[in-house]
């Protein structure tokens, strides 16, 4: 017999081992992406609608957020979709797939913008306000050109997050993202620290178990909280990119529910410890009120250990938003081409352009809060609730139950709804308090 007739190797072939991401990694990656800045605007909430309806907002909003995750991950298993904007492609077409894309770009670079204004505030102080409000750099070695916004901004983008974002696998995260989740735990625990301290000096608040309507506080401004808490239980942008590297989609289901516990008991913590220590004088920047000047050496301490915190905890937040936005347009502006993480120029040449994008952007504009309240909310809540919820009534692969259609009809009804009066509601405020 010739060697050409021979179709069985004499030796088996070697297949390279697939290296599958850990269960803990996606536990401390998905948390790190749920926490992100949302656990600044948590206290505010208990603000507007009181201890009891805000609590019961977050635990309803987290259950939410599992079952849309679970739709997510269902459809994705019963399709050929690898990404987010891939299951809405099979769903509703190419306008599916940009819409998703469009949304994930406004939510997370938005976020990486505002992560790099905290980063400078904290460091820097507000530009604005130097004279009156200076940064922890500042406040320990004066006033130096080493220490200006730009300098300091620069040096972080270069030296702590450049690294984390050149990173190829979101596997790789897992070790940033359980620091991250440590120093979130810090601002809560000094946070609580604090307020347990004052407890017995009578400095604490009387929180308000229920909300308070009078003239300043309308039925609709309790509306306004709603996107808030939706926005700091987005993380949908990154299921895709954790769950392909664990391998089973039912790890990732168990991830995602681990995970939304943790985030859940660390925003009850800091709404309500947060709450005690400020009261109705709460901004809806919690580290506003953290900057505020103490009677105590030792108040001074934690107040700076608590941005300090806080500051450290956004940067190592930074590369995992950045690693779903990355990957997102570039399916919107190379869809044909290979894998990004296997082109290296231009895996490199997309992300320094972003970097640079976020660097210039919080330098010149400093103040972009009220922009991304109703960009970042309207895209947040798409991704988090209106989307699975249109897959599911979609239902291209024949899967959805009957339970499934209802649950996902009021996921998308109470988003649209709630959405649209907190929008309308805030431009209301807007335009009514500058006339």
């Amino acid at each position: 017999m010739s060697p050409a007739a021979i179709h069985v190797p004499l030796l088996p072939e070697h297949k390279p081992k697939i290296r599958h991401a850990s269960l803990s990694g996606a536990v401390f990656n998905v948390s790190t992406s749920i926490i992100g800045a949302g656990i600044m605007s948590i206290p505010a909430t208990l603000k507007v609608l009181g201890v009891i309806p805000a609590f019961l907002l977050i635990g309803a909003i987290a259950l939410l957020a599992d079952v849309s995750v679970e739709f997510l991950m269902r459809f994705t298993d019963s399709g050929n979709a690898r990404t987010y904007a891939g299951v809405m492609r099979e769903s509703f077409g190419q306008a599916g797939s940009t819409a998703t894309q469009i949304c994930v770009m406004i939510t997370n670079l938005g976020c990486l913008i505002m992560y790099l204004i905290i980063i400078g505030d904290v460091l820097c102080g507000s530009q604005p306000e130097r004279a009156t409000h200076l940064g922890i750099l500042q406040q320990c070695f004066g006033i130096h050109w080493w220490n200006s916004r730009e300098f300091a901004l620069l040096v972080t983008v270069g030296f702590i997050l450049l690294p984390l974002v050149l990173l190829r696998r979101i596997e790789s995260l897992k070790f940033s993202s359980a620091i991250s989740m440590l120093l979130a735990v810090v601002f809560v625990g000094v946070s609580s620290v604090m307020a347990i301290i004052a407890l017995p000096e009578g400095k604490t608040k009387s929180p308000r178990l229920l909300p308070h309507l009078d003239n300043q506080v309308s039925f609709f401004d309790l509306f306004t909280a709603v996107p808030v808490i939706v926005t700091a239980f987005t993380f949908h942008f990154n299921v895709h990119p954790i769950g392909f590297e664990l391998g089973k989609p039912s790890d990732m289901i168990r991830a995602v529910r681990i995970s939304l516990v943790l985030c859940a008991a660390i925003y009850l913590a800091i709404g309500l410890f947060g709450y005690l220590l400020f009261g109705d004088s709460i901004m809806p920047d919690i580290l506003v009120n953290f900057d505020q000047s103490s009677g105590s050496a030792i108040g001074s301490l934690l107040n700076d250990i608590v941005r300090l915190s806080y500051a450290l905890h956004v940067m190592f937040v930074f590369p995992l938003l950045n690693f779903s936005l990355r990957a997102n347009i570039d399916e919107f502006l190379f869809p044909k081409k290979p894998l990004l993480a296997k082109d290296n120029k231009r895996f490199v040449s997309l992300t320094l352009v972003l970097l640079a994008i976020s660097y210039l952007a919080a330098i010149a504009i400093p103040n972009i809060w009220y922009f991304f309240q109703f960009l970042g909310s309207t895209s947040a809540v798409s991704l988090a609730f209106i989307f699975p919820g249109a897959v599911v009534l979609r239902d291209v692969h024949g899967i959805s139950t009957t339970r499934d259609r209802i649950m996902a009809a009021i996921m998308v009804i109470l988003a649209v709804v709630t959405s649209t009066i907190a929008i309308s509601t805030n431009i209301y405020n807007l335009f009514g308090n500058k006339s």
